[in-house]
């Protein structure tokens, strides 16, 4: 069959080589200003916009239409959401595949509710895309990736949760606790796809110790790797290191993050996506 993978944007990925793909946009919202997170926006200006801002701001998923029209004549389309218990992408994606099912007898539809975002969404792309190449018919590629999904995680550390507060997504208490004396919450995407705050650390360097543990502790034993980090480039690459000072054989992939999770995760913000043991 001839598949697509689509995914919103908050898997901070625009295109992928060697596969049929398409990233479709969220948005983020000022009184002033939209901000569409696709392959013209200046992601370093919306951080400094945002930076200055003393207004409310909020997102806005993909709508049914957006999906839709990123499925195009293909005969199988994979769908990749952000978290359903932080945005309505996955619940769009879902009426947009069962409207596309309906419409076409013929062809299939899947959407994968990551319960993440960012690096862990990538990750799961990538082994759609692995899949793909194997010539695996529709529900082995769907049967396999829901066993893969089970194996992945997702571990943070933010310097700030002001615009995560702002939205809903934390307790404001716990927002206000974060950048005090160097705090650093450091979290985890839980299991049905809510932030789990694990630690509070003090300084940069007990943040990446403990990114770390965190990561010993769901399993990792030497897996793939990808951090996604907003504007902390220097941190990246030192939790990079300890990975494979540890592991010397380890893939770890380091990028920026894109518009909607450089939104939430605020400058220095790191997002950890890997290979561990069954959730």
């Amino acid at each position: 069959m001839d598949y697509k993978i689509i995914a919103d944007s908050s898997a901070d990925l625009l295109t992928l080589d060697g596969a049929e793909f398409e990233s479709v946009p969220l948005k983020i919202l000022t009184k002033d200003k939209e901000y569409v997170d696709d392959a013209s926006l200046d992601v370093s200006g919306m951080i400094y916009d945002l930076s200055k801002y003393k207004g409310t701001s909020k997102t806005s998923c993909p709508n049914v239409g957006d999906w839709k029209s990123s499925f195009g004549e293909h005969e199988g389309v994979f769908c990749v959401t952000i978290t359903s218990n932080l945005s309505g992408s996955y619940n769009s994606a879902c009426l947009a595949v069962e409207d596309y099912m309906s419409e076409n007898p013929d062809k299939k539809g899947y959407v994968i509710d990551t319960l993440s975002t960012g690096p862990e969404a990538v990750l799961i792309i990538e082994k759609l895309q692995e899949l793909i190449s194997s010539h695996l018919n529709f529900d082995e590629i769907k049967n396999k990736i829901i066993e893969y999904k089970k194996k992945t995680h997702l571990i943070f550390s933010l310097e700030s949760l002001r615009n995560l507060a702002n939205n809903g997504r934390v307790n404001h208490a716990v927002a206000k606790i974060a950048g005090l004396l160097g705090i650093r919450m450091v979290g985890k995407a839980s299991d049905v796809g809510t932030l789990e705050i694990t630690n509070k650390s003090r300084g940069e360097d007990r943040a990446l110790s403990d990114i770390f543990k965190n990561m010993l502790g769901s399993g990792y034993e030497g897996g793939k790797v990808r951090i996604h980090h907003c504007k902390n480039s220097s941190a990246a690459e030192r939790l990079s290191n300890m990975i494979r000072e540890k592991f010397q054989k380890a893939v770890v992939f380091v990028q920026e993050t894109r518009g909607l999770c450089s939104f939430y995760a605020e400058s220095g913000g790191l997002l950890v996506g890997f290979e561990g043991g069954l959730k």
